[in-house]
């Protein structure tokens, strides 16, 4: 939801973190959005850039597989996914929607490791547009949050 109250951050310092990104190619230029605005953040909150693994892959299906093999190289302390799917005619936004987002909620629980989803389901591009550029921003902050919080935790 725009302008969320999203209560406050408690641990935004990302120096030392590896993260790694999947960004969905399908609807490219709205993802290259959210990834451009995620790794500006991420720099911003102190990760370094070569410590940023960015990869892209066809689609928002394809994403948690990918996320999957980043998260068994134990090489990253949190993981970004990025796509967006755009509402149609047909059945088809619901099918990706759930399966996309059931695949990166699989992969963190799996791997007890903090993934950052910011696939975009939405009702056209006009919509997409006005999210991409916050929430590229909003799941940088939420992968180094949740990766500081889970070294805290264990």
């Amino acid at each position: 939801m725009q302008a969320a109250d999203k209560g406050q951050a408690t641990d935004l310092d990302g120096t030392d973190l590896r993260i790694g990104i999947v960004q969905a190619r399908f609807n490219e230029k709205l993802t290259a959005q959210l990834a451009t605005s995620c790794i500006d953040e991420l720099v911003q909150l102190g990760v370094s850039a070569k410590h940023i693994k960015h990869v892209t892959v066809p689609g928002a299906l394809e994403v948690p597989i990918a996320l999957n093999a980043m998260a068994e190289s134990g090489r990253f302390d949190a993981l970004v996914a990025l796509g967006c799917i755009i509402r149609g005619e047909t059945y088809h936004f619901e099918l990706v929607a759930n399966e996309s987002g059931s695949g990166v909620t699989r992969v963190s629980l799996d791997h007890e490791l903090p993934v950052a989803n910011a696939i975009l389901t939405v009702e056209d591009e006009a919509q997409a547009w006005a999210r991409a550029e916050e929430k590229g921003r909003d799941a940088a902050r939420v992968a180094v949050e949740m990766a500081n919080l889970l070294e805290d935790l264990s």
